[in-house]
């Protein structure tokens, strides 16, 4: 798998329709309309996210690993 940095899997969040509803330090947190899930996505600089989270944060927000560029 790619490595991705926060601040990247943010921009692939909003074009996939998931929209900023706060920011609690370092940590996005990621809504969308009709959904209760939450997201919640560390951006420490261009730091890549480690493997299992990013998994984890793709599988809640129904996105295919394939769609990371």
């Amino acid at each position: 798998m790619k490595a991705v940095s926060g601040k990247e899997l943010a921009r692939l969040l909003e074009r996939n329709g998931w929209t900023l509803l706060r920011v609690q330090g370092s940590h996005h947190i990621y809504g969308k309309a009709g959904s209760i899930v939450r997201l919640s996505v560390p951006i420490h600089g261009n730091r890549p996210l480690k493997v299992g989270l990013l998994k984890h944060l793709l599988k809640m927000a129904g996105i295919e690993e394939t769609e990371i560029r």
